[in-house]
């Protein structure tokens, strides 16, 4: 049985007539009949009084002309849907990014929603080192890192130059300093933050590098703590540049120099090599491309090559 079977045998059933229904279907009658014929075996049932001669339906045909009324209506909708999604009407994006890498995402979101408002957005939050995982498991279409994956696996498209940032409250002896060195920080209390990565690695080793002292006496869990901390004059930090640019305006931090901390990175929209990418995941990736070419620098758009 299938959905072509189930409107001949509707157009039958309203038509009362075999006849009528070929001239409306624009078939023959001898072709409407074996459909029904077919439809029949398939089910094991008789659908239609022939001896009643006006199309009557038996107790069969009159219960599966319910359901098929509803199969076609549900046809209908799904057709109904689908171009609705085409034409972003409706849908959901679901996006993965950890809290700095989220900093990133809102600005292109809100460009996004403007554009689209009737698309919903999901962000999940998760640690960078599982966005991989996740995204082989499909939980979400398109996750941001600060890290290439494999290029076997996933296409990456580098879209923000990021900088790590030293900061230190207004009230700091070095705040007025536009320049320091890594060796005058032996003596400073570094507030850091307690989810391990590839960036601290790097800085722990800067610190060995130039045989300074790293005091790390306080971990806390966010960024936005780590900056509330240091803005009260409780130590200092390494964060990501995006995310303190408020902060910089409103003159709550202030960002010192630190050339042997100068640590680029490139933010970067990952999704899965093999993906047929939904509609609103492609509008999506437009309207990052569309972003970085009316903001320019840092913002960009590189499809980055496997291999």
């Amino acid at each position: 049985m299938d959905l072509s079977q189930l409107e001949t045998f509707l157009a039958v059933a309203e038509e009362r007539s075999f006849s009528r229904a070929a001239v409306r279907l624009h078939r023959t009658q001898p072709a409407i009949s074996q459909v029904i014929r077919k439809l029949e075996a398939s089910l094991g049932e008789t659908l239609f009084d022939r001896a009643a001669r006006d199309g009557s339906l038996t107790a069969s045909g009159e219960l599966l002309r319910d359901y098929a009324q509803r199969l076609l209506a549900l046809r209908r909708e799904a057709t109904s849907a689908l171009g609705e999604l085409k034409s972003l009407e409706r849908g959901r994006l679901q996006l993965a990014a950890n809290e700095y890498t989220c900093m990133y995402l809102l600005p292109a979101i809100d460009q996004f929603r403007r554009r689209f408002p009737d698309i919903g957005i999901s962000v999940h939050r998760m640690l960078a080192s599982r966005i991989a995982e996740e995204l082989s498991l499909r939980t979400f279409e398109i996750g941001v890192t600060s890290f290439k994956l494999d290029p076997e696996k996933f296409r990456t498209v580098a879209v923000y130059n990021d900088s790590l940032a030293f900061i230190v409250s207004p009230r700091h002896r070095l705040a007025k300093a536009s320049r320091v060195s890594i060796n005058d920080l032996g003596k400073e209390n570094f507030i850091a933050h307690n989810v391990t990565s590839p960036l601290r690695r790097k800085v722990i080793e800067a610190f060995q590098r130039y045989r300074t002292p790293l005091n790390m006496g306080i971990d806390l869990p966010t960024i936005e703590a780590i900056k509330r901390f240091v803005a009260m004059g409780n130590g200092v930090a390494l964060v990501p540049h995006l995310t303190i640019a408020h902060e910089l305006e409103a003159g709550e931090l202030v960002r010192v120099t630190v050339d042997e901390l100068e640590f680029k990175r490139v933010l970067r929209l990952v999704h899965r090599r093999q993906a047929t990418l939904s509609y609103t995941a492609l509008a999506f990736l437009q309207t990052v491309r569309e972003l970085a070419q009316k903001h320019g620098p840092p913002y960009y758009y590189h499809v980055e090559r496997a291999g």
